[in-house]
């Protein structure tokens, strides 16, 4: 269980690294009026995809570690609701396929900023929130 805590915890960085292009790449092709690229939808279908992978190792260790004997305290419930929310919210690209390119870049920067500012509400109902 210890390697699935490490792996968890690892692409948290991950995530936050791809978000961190992402919110750029978007709000530079928003602003310029670009024209969507492969790489663009790459990009988001990134984050998602890493969000995904994210929530379902979160959603084993709750479980695992649950059922081991640590039980399900209210924080982790929280916890995991919260961060299953942020991983939807990353999925709403989907709703904007066939929007103009503005109206997609705009979306795709929103959808990542909110998706963020879920985790870290996730993360601070942690103890010790943000020292881990």
């Amino acid at each position: 269980m210890n390697i699935l805590l490490m792996i968890h915890s690892i692409l948290r960085w991950v995530i936050l690294l791809v978000a961190v292009i992402a919110i750029v790449v978007f709000l530079v092709s928003w602003l310029r009026r670009s024209q969507l690229q492969g790489v663009d939808r790459g990009l988001m279908s990134g984050f998602s995809g890493l969000m995904d992978l994210q929530a379902t190792l979160g959603i084993v260790l709750l479980v695992w570690s649950g059922l081991a004997g640590v039980g399900f305290p209210r924080y982790r419930l929280e916890h995991a609701f919260i961060m299953v929310l942020a991983a939807v919210v990353a999925h709403l690209s989907a709703r904007w396929k066939n929007a103009d390119e503005p109206i997609r870049y705009r979306n795709y920067f929103l959808i990542i900023l909110a998706s963020l500012a879920l985790v870290l509400i996730g993360i601070s109902v942690l103890p010790g929130a943000f020292t881990r």
